[in-house]
């Protein structure tokens, strides 16, 4: 016995993979978040962020990621978390770490430096489809 045809297209519809999402994730260090203002330490995150937008803003990923379209999804409480991702690390040498994994991953990124101390505090990636770059942060912590 046949299914119905609206029966089966429902069927075929739940086996579709769902789109690509594209997503910039925000790495702090939780040494920081821990001793610092919290205004300071969301300051380092916007300057990652924003450098890293803006070294590629030429970049398909990031113009896409930077649209109109893009900018009326995230008025969503839903959909929100699918564009950025706040992760911590524990401190210099973790972030360290993790920036010369993504460089040697070829995973473009800003390592925020904070002047005059010249130190790292966080970083940021450019827009990606996050199946690109989620194996890089799957062992971090959401940032709370």
């Amino acid at each position: 016995m046949s299914q119905p045809a609206a029966e089966a297209n429902s069927d075929t519809s739940k086996s579709e993979t769902p789109p690509d999402v594209l997503v910039q994730y925000v790495v702090l260090r939780r040494d920081l978040i821990d001793t610092w203002p919290t205004g300071s330490v969301v300051t380092q995150g916007c300057h990652a962020s924003v450098s890293a937008i803006w070294s590629h803003k030429d970049d398909p990923h990031t113009l896409q990621y930077c649209s109109p379209e893009i900018s009326t999804l995230c008025t969503s409480a839903a959909t929100f978390s699918d564009f950025w991702v706040t992760l911590e690390v524990k401190g210099e040498p973790q972030i360290l770490n993790l920036s010369e994994k993504l460089t040697a991953g070829g995973i473009a990124h800003k390592l925020w430096i904070e002047q005059p101390e010249n130190y790292p505090t966080c970083l940021a990636t450019k827009p990606y489809p996050k199946s690109v770059v989620s194996a890089y942060f799957k062992k971090l912590k959401l940032c709370k």
